[in-house]
């Protein structure tokens, strides 16, 4: 077995870029949702309840996330404040499912640029200094916007399967892993490793399935929304004990708190540490 992709989502619930090499950091892949969009009370903005956050395209320079949309042009802020440049950021409180945390506020150039696109008020927020998330189950390991736990990923296999029992297929991306791996010997071979290897020098360890909900039926470009995959998922993916999840995929704390990955990079399961 083998990583076939890596992912990052700068900003939670915006469109993902692949990578060829990712570090790892103190909250997961460098890069990965570092950045969250907020309504005017500091509640989460995502997919689920805005599907036109699929549409806003995500860059990065080394200084710099560019958001850009179709027919709404770009804006761009810091990756990281210069205080000397811009003063101190004006920190925030926000609310990540039932987390609040410590934020810094974007400014108003992205908020109007957000606020328009979205048709309704929003700002963008980053991880500052004041930052703090643990892991709900792992209250040693940090998070950072993710809905839960630091990594994700999904076997080739386990969509392959998926898609040998829909009328038409759906990519890899409706999912928003961080790792695929290649060349798993069954469907959802992810589910039952307790630990694994990337490469040499890289370990994780499972952090239980992902539920998944209403965004896998969107398209990650035109923020279109259907059923599928989500109702086929569910005549087969219920998790037992509790029907009302459907799983897909499998959540990961990494271990090792520095190191990179690469596509290419082995993949060997591990027992229990």
């Amino acid at each position: 077995m083998h990583v076939s992709g890596l992912y990052i989502y700068p900003v939670k619930s915006c469109r993902g870029l692949a990578c060829d090499v990712i570090r790892l950091d103190d909250l997961g892949f460098e890069h990965d949702r570092r950045f969250l969009v907020v309504d005017r009370e500091g509640q989460f903005l995502t997919q689920r309840g805005l599907p036109q956050m699929a549409r806003i395209a995500t860059q990065l320079t080394s200084a710099d996330l560019i958001l850009s949309a179709p027919g709404a042009g770009r804006v761009s802020v810091r990756l990281t404040p210069a205080s000397a440049e811009t003063g101190t950021p004006r920190r925030v409180s926000a609310v990540v499912w039932r987390d609040g945390v410590e934020a810094d506020d974007c400014g108003e150039e992205s908020a109007e640029w957000l606020s328009a696109f979205l048709g309704q008020p929003a700002r963008l927020v980053r991880i500052g200094n004041a930052y703090r998330r643990p892991v709900r189950k792992s209250p040693s390991d940090s998070v950072a916007f993710n809905d839960a736990y630091p990594l994700l990923a999904i076997s080739q296999s386990s969509l392959d399967h998926l898609n040998a029992k829909l009328d038409t297929p759906v990519p890899m991306n409706r999912f928003r892993p961080n790792l695929v791996i290649a060349g798993a010997p069954t469907p959802h071979a992810e589910d039952a490793w307790p630990r694994v290897r990337i490469g040499l020098e890289v370990v994780l360890r499972a952090g239980g399935p992902c539920g998944r909900c209403v965004v896998t039926t969107t398209d990650q470009f035109t923020g279109e929304r259907g059923v599928e995959p989500l109702r086929t998922l569910a005549t087969y993916r219920r998790r037992a004990g509790d029907p009302a999840n459907v799983d897909f995929g499998q959540n990961l704390i990494h271990e090792s708190k520095t190191g990179t990955l690469r596509i290419g990079d082995p993949v060997t399961p591990l027992a229990e540490g």
